[in-house]
């Protein structure tokens, strides 16, 4: 692998000292996964990083980023000794990314943000070579990361910036430095630590003070709040648009679910487009219009990226839809499943509910005879004061007329079980754990099941036991039959 920070360049970048030479390839912060060549992070969190540096050296770690010499080792291992192991951190960050000749691009949003970076990740690498961060490594954290892994000769970064409390997103747009910078949305999420969404969208528009003199501002329109992002786009560079307002520059016509695609008709200032996202949902219909938008930005072919959409799907947690077969032989012994369980706010829910909606069950081959729609969701979490209410209002959302039933985890998810029609009532337990236990008895074949909730919900617990009545090698024996 090729080496990433040498002793000297890192020393430089941090101010600290290097006890020994040494060259990495790769940076982790966790002895878990870490490779051989890594520089390891002694960051502090629940245990302090320092009590892993032993371990990670005796991994195959190059070094280790320290503000001391851990006990168990010595100024003969290789160490970066810094006066602060965040701060040297951040250091490293900034100056990866000032020595990077990549176009950057930076999405933050209260929905949408990692989809919409895999979906850049997906469109750019036909036209370059992309680095994009890890997971939902996007906090003070994650930030600096990306930016300290990101290769010299990258042609693209995509940082994704995402925050639980005020003022966190400008330091991190700062220190990224994009050349364009893209909102997905605005929602209520977070309002445990803002007073309304009108303070959400300021937080969200404040990524553009980071753009570097010229970059482009790319916001979505339609919202309530598109007039406070616009003011900021405008103010901060060029601004582009996209969404379903007339006058937008990417503006969305129709998307149209077909099976397990989105087909998008849009207009850009006057020219149509047509492209397919290969995953059911208009909100990654609109989405993806602001990933054209940051593709042109970057100076891509936006045609060929429209047409590039069609290879990303979603990734795992957040919205991925498989078949799941129950049966080597039979292929109608399967349901349909939607893993939505890494994050949910109101706006995430609604979308999610509506691909639900749209799903076809099977009927005939279960139990039940008729396939069902069914949705299992866990708490929406930090929604502030207002969180019993807006658990409850999911009962009136349109979608619910084409579900039929609903098991729920979490104690905010009771309020909501009260608000539902009795017909559409499931079972409903404090812990996603013990509905995990249940799982099994919930769903059968024909049948289409959403898991949806926040990752502290720990709904992804139903999502695993639900995967393993998969038969081993059933999907491989029934691909291409379906």
């Amino acid at each position: 692998m090729a080496v990433l920070w040498t002793s000297s360049d890192a020393a430089a970048a941090t101010g600290g000292e290097a006890t020994q030479t040494f060259a990495a390839t790769g940076i982790s912060i966790d002895t878990r996964t870490i490779h051989p060549g890594d520089l390891f992070v002694a960051l502090k969190d629940v245990r302090d990083g320092h009590d892993f540096v032993r371990q990670a050296l005796d991994k195959g770690a190059a070094a280790a980023l320290v503000s001391r010499i851990p006990e168990g080792c010595s100024k003969d291992d290789p160490l970066l000794i810094v006066d602060d192991v965040l701060a040297g951190l951040e250091a490293l960050g900034r100056a990866g990314r000032a020595r990077a000749r990549a176009r950057v691009l930076a999405v933050t949003g209260s929905v949408g943000k990692t989809s919409s970076k895999e979906m850049l990740r997906a469109v750019l690498s036909a036209q370059g070579t992309v680095h994009a961060a890890e997971a939902s490594f996007n906090n003070h954290w994650g930030v600096p990361i990306t930016l300290a892994r990101l290769p010299q000769d990258a042609d693209f970064a995509v940082i994704e910036i995402g925050m639980s409390n005020p003022g966190e997103i400008a330091p991190l747009a700062k220190m990224a430095q994009p050349h364009a910078a893209m909102i997905t949305t605005v929602a209520p999420a977070h309002l445990a630590a803002f007073d309304s969404i009108e303070g959400i969208a300021h937080e969200k528009a404040s990524i553009f003070e980071g753009l570097i003199d010229g970059g482009i501002a790319i916001v979505p329109s339609g919202l309530e709040v598109s007039d406070i992002l616009r003011k900021a786009a405008q103010q901060a560079g060029t601004m582009v648009s996209f969404g379903p307002e007339p006058g937008s520059d990417y503006r969305l016509i129709d998307a149209r679910i077909a099976g397990d695609a989105t087909v998008v008709q849009a207009d850009h200032h006057g020219t149509p487009i047509l492209f397919k996202v290969m995953t059911p949902g208009r909100h990654f219909a609109n989405n993806a219009l602001g990933v054209l938008a940051l593709a042109e930005a970057a100076g891509c072919d936006p045609t060929i990226a429209a047409m590039d959409l069609g290879n990303w799907q979603p990734p795992a947690g957040r919205g991925q839809r498989e078949r799941v077969y129950m049966d080597v032989v039979d292929e109608a012994e399967s349901f349909d499943l939607f893993d939505d369980a890494f994050n949910a706010n109101p706006a995430s829910m609604s979308a999610a509910l509506e691909v639900l909606a749209g799903a076809k069950p099977r009927d005939g081959v279960g139990r039940t005879a008729k396939g069902r729609r069914i949705a299992i969701l866990g708490d929406m979490l930090e929604l502030g004061d207002d969180e019993a209410a807006l658990h409850a209002a999911i009962a009136d959302h349109p979608a619910m007329a084409k579900i039929d039933l609903v098991h729920l985890a979490g104690p905010r998810m009771a309020a909501l079980r009260e608000a539902l029609p009795r017909a559409k009532r499931g079972e409903w337990y404090e812990k996603a754990d013990k509905l995990a236990e249940r799982a099994r008895h919930l769903i059968d074949p024909g049948d289409v099941v959403l898991v949806k909730g926040s990752k502290g919900s720990k709904v992804s617990v139903v999502v695993s036991v639900l995967k393993k009545l998969g038969q081993p090698g059933a999907a491989e024996a029934h691909k291409g039959k379906d």
